[in-house]
């Protein structure tokens, strides 16, 4: 069966056109999809026969709240779909006062390792499809009754280890005809896959690109993320700078604070080697806790903050949400699992 959500208005058109159905037929399909329908009899404008041939032919992705939570203390949301197969994926719904900004999952678990990361315990389980990160906007969007403005595809997963999907996902929610968010309104977080780094640049789209550092030289990157030990700093600081070169979209660096671990004037003071002169932003992250890990919340953010802007590098600290809901990445479906399994 077909996953017809996934496809874009010309693959739809081209489908009415198989079977029989005027082009205009497309056009409709999708715009009824990108409303969040969850019955093909709800496309009232179309015929009967042509619903009852979808229903036969095409499946509809429709995500079911398996849990959510609402923060007492900014109004940011936590959903925790389960999907057709049983699988459960997080989106967060965050609030600022340029519009509301959802944060998206792009596979079931993830295969990178982060030591200070929830998502990745477990591993990888499998990708997304486009339908179904897609899904995470709509239903959001749809649950909560606020308008998004905004996505970051900084969820479970990494973004351009499914890069097929996340390109589709992104030339479908960028739809005139769809839910119409602009590029300049999306942020990919990377953890720095150097080949998907220069494949993204080829396309040279306007969206922020967001390269999770969080440690300026390979002995401490090594400790905490297992894929710089097949890539390294160099070739990961090589790949951006051929990515502003391309693209010319400045880069944001996220790096987490971690006590002990990457937050000494020594990790600052090469940081700003990287990047003095190069315009990038820095995103301070204050770590949030993982049960399992044994990594601490840094005591020297600003310290670290105020040392990368005497060299001239614009260095900002997250603002923390939803510290009461477990709105740090893969929190709430670990879990659900530990749950399942008890």
């Amino acid at each position: 069966m077909l996953e017809i959500k996934s496809m874009t208005i010309a693959e739809i058109t081209q489908l009415m056109g198989q079977w029989g159905e005027p082009s205009f037929r497309g056009k409709q399909i999708f715009q009824w999809l990108h409303r969040g329908v969850t019955s093909f009899e709800d496309m009232t404008n179309l015929s009967k026969p042509l619903r009852e041939k979808l229903a036969r032919e095409c499946i509809l992705t429709i995500p079911v709240v398996e849990q959510k939570q609402i923060s007492r203390e900014d109004g940011t949301i936590k959903y925790l779909w389960r999907l057709g197969d049983g699988n459960c994926v997080e989106t967060v719904l965050m609030r600022y006062h340029h519009g509301n900004t959802v944060c998206i999952s792009c596979q079931v678990g993830c295969r990178m390792g982060c030591a200070f990361c929830a998502s990745t315990i477990g591993g990888k389980v499998r990708d997304l499809t486009p339908a179904e990160m897609l899904d995470q906007v709509l239903f959001t969007q749809i649950d909560s009754g606020l308008p998004i403005s905004n996505i970051v595809l900084m969820g479970i997963g990494e973004p351009l280890d499914n890069f097929d999907t996340v390109l589709r996902f992104l030339e479908l929610v960028n739809s005139p005809d769809g839910m119409n968010i602009g590029m300049r309104h999306i942020s990919l977080s990377t953890c720095g896959l150097v080949e998907g780094l220069d494949r993204l640049a080829e396309k040279k789209l306007q969206l922020t690109l967001s390269v999770s550092l969080h440690a300026p030289d390979d002995a401490t990157r090594n400790q905490i993320m297992p894929v710089n030990r097949s890539v390294g700093v160099a070739k990961l600081m090589a790949a951006c700078e051929r990515y502003f070169k391309t693209t010319g979209r400045r880069i944001s660096f996220e790096y987490i604070m971690i006590d002990g671990m990457n937050d000494t004037d020594e990790h600052a003071d090469k940081l700003g080697d990287w990047l003095e002169g190069t315009g990038s932003h820095v995103n301070l992250i204050p770590l949030n806790e993982v049960a399992e890990s044994p990594f601490k919340p840094s005591r020297r953010v600003r310290e670290f903050q105020k040392r990368l802007e005497k060299r001239g590098i614009t260095a900002t600290v997250r603002r923390k949400l939803g510290g009461d809901i477990d709105a740090s990445c893969g929190q709430l479906r670990r879990k659900r699992m530990e749950e399942e399994r008890t």
